[in-house]
């Protein structure tokens, strides 16, 4: 069946705009980091993407190592756009990323020149396109200058293959300095990908500051903590299937006494407001306007729909941030 796009589908989604550019995200945007590999279910993934963009969501962020296995999850977007998004490609906006380990040898990781240009190359290569809107450094290299990284991006963007350059996982120091060394060249940093939830809270230590000054905008990774967030873990148990049950990035012995006290109490709060746990934790990152769009990540569809319902909600209110605080802080 030929997809059509749902003809109202900006009409309940909030836009921001990426620090001082020209550029709105939405203010919530699909992360491809889980569930849309080649090991995972193509046609689950088919409709969480196109529920994402039925909704507003015209924001999709891959990496090159996102899968499994690494390249995968390019594969899979580039498959869902031939086929059903190809009509609607200017009005989405499409990154991707490179600074992890892609293949062997000394060129296949890290912030080379060399790497760069390669990883993106394949990244075009699986997705099949022309370009992307958002090309990232997606960590910082300690042995590669920051001058050759950050030439490399403006280079990429000049040749038409990326809009714009990003930035993710650098700290406050190192993001001023490659600010600076990309608008030295002509070319502005559009964003920084960092992490941040109400249980991560790191980047208010310095990085909004300099990304408000510099006039660079944030998109927020992890928003639901691993899941922590979502009200899966509310009762101490690990439910089959999640992140805990699978033992990679979140370990169940993170799961304490003390942190499920917290997730409850912020929980009834949820509650309180006629909310969930998952739309408390994004509102709550909403609330800073130096934040550009929440990253999320789904399984499914229903559970997009039910997250991508905080931005229709109403914001937090002085109470309810000051009751958050207090819980956050103890």
């Amino acid at each position: 069946m030929i997809y059509s796009a749902n003809e109202k589908r900006y009409d309940t989604m909030k836009y921001r705009r990426s620090g001082r550019s020209g550029l709105k995200l939405p203010e919530i945007s699909l992360g491809l980091w889980h569930n849309f590999g080649g090991v995972d279910c193509y046609e689950t993934g088919r409709e969480t993407v196109l529920t994402a963009f039925d909704s507003g969501i015209c924001h999709f962020d891959l990496a090159n190592n996102y899968g499994p296995p690494p390249g995968s999850a390019e594969i899979t977007f580039g498959r869902i756009l031939k086929e059903n998004l190809l009509p609607y490609r200017d009005e989405i906006i499409i990154s991707t990323k490179a600074g992890y380990g892609m293949w062997q040898g000394p060129y296949g990781d890290w912030g080379s020149r060399k790497y760069l240009f390669a990883s993106l190359d394949a990244s075009l290569k699986r997705t099949g396109l022309d370009y992307v809107d958002i090309f990232y450094h997606h960590r910082p290299d300690p042995e590669t200058p920051i001058e050759e990284t950050m030439t490399a991006l403006a280079d990429i963007v000049r040749s038409g293959k990326a809009l714009y350059a990003g930035i993710s996982n650098y700290n406050a120091e190192q993001t001023e300095r490659a600010i600076s060394v990309l608008r030295a060249i002509g070319v502005p940093c559009l964003i920084h990908q960092a992490r941040y939830s109400m249980l991560d809270r790191n980047i208010e230590n310095g990085l909004l500051d300099v990304l408000e000054k510099e006039g660079t905008g944030c998109i927020c990774f992890s928003p639901l903590a691993q899941g922590l967030l979502s009200g899966r873990y509310l009762d101490g148990a690990i439910p089959e299937g999640s992140r805990a049950s699978k033992d990679t990035f979140l370990k169940p012995a993170s799961i304490t006494p003390e942190l499920l006290k917290k997730l409850n109490a912020l929980n009834d709060i949820a509650v309180e407001g006629g909310r969930t746990l998952a739309s408390l934790a994004i509102l709550w990152i909403l609330r800073d306007r130096r934040n550009t769009s929440v990253l999320l990540g789904a399984s499914s569809s229903a559970q997009l729909i039910e997250n991508k319902r905080a931005v229709e909600q109403t914001p937090l209110s002085v109470d309810e941030l000051k009751r958050i605080e207090n819980i956050l802080q103890t």
